[in-house]
């Protein structure tokens, strides 16, 4: 499982650039990064180099935020991987809470960010189907 810290932010312009220079500031690399909005506040989810100094640095500018796990699958640079996946994952009754597609600068491959209730569960599904679950990205 991989760490995913979560931020949330006003939706307003250059609320993203004071996030990142919060961030730059601390010496902190994205891996990866996906908003999610609404009217008035979004979520800033990003996996970074090092969580706990990112969590640190951004509560300090005032932000709220909080770490979780998410389940990282890889899977293939072709069409219709991320299909087969999600097969597999339906074959399993798994309920996704949300879903996101990075790549891994290691193996050179898209992988699927995963999040739902059970993620140990998750892991060990996908592991016995034949998927390389990550715990990291760089």
């Amino acid at each position: 499982m991989i760490r995913q810290l979560s931020i949330f932010a006003e939706n307003k312009k250059g609320a993203m650039h004071a996030v990142t220079q919060v961030l730059y500031g601390a010496g902190v690399n994205m891996n990866t990064l996906i908003t999610n909005d609404s009217a008035e506040f979004g979520i800033i989810r990003i996996l970074v180099s090092d969580t706990d100094l990112a969590a640190r640095e951004l509560m300090k500018a005032g932000y709220l935020c909080h770490s979780d796990y998410v389940a990282a699958a890889e899977i293939g640079d072709e069409c219709g991987s991320l299909n087969q996946l999600l097969a597999t994952v339906n074959k399993g009754n798994i309920n996704l809470d949300y879903l996101y597609v990075t790549y891994s600068t290691l193996s050179k491959h898209p992988v699927a960010i995963l999040r739902a209730t059970d993620l140990m569960e998750v892991e060990e599904f996908l592991q016995a189907r034949g998927y390389h679950m990550l715990e990291k990205l760089d």
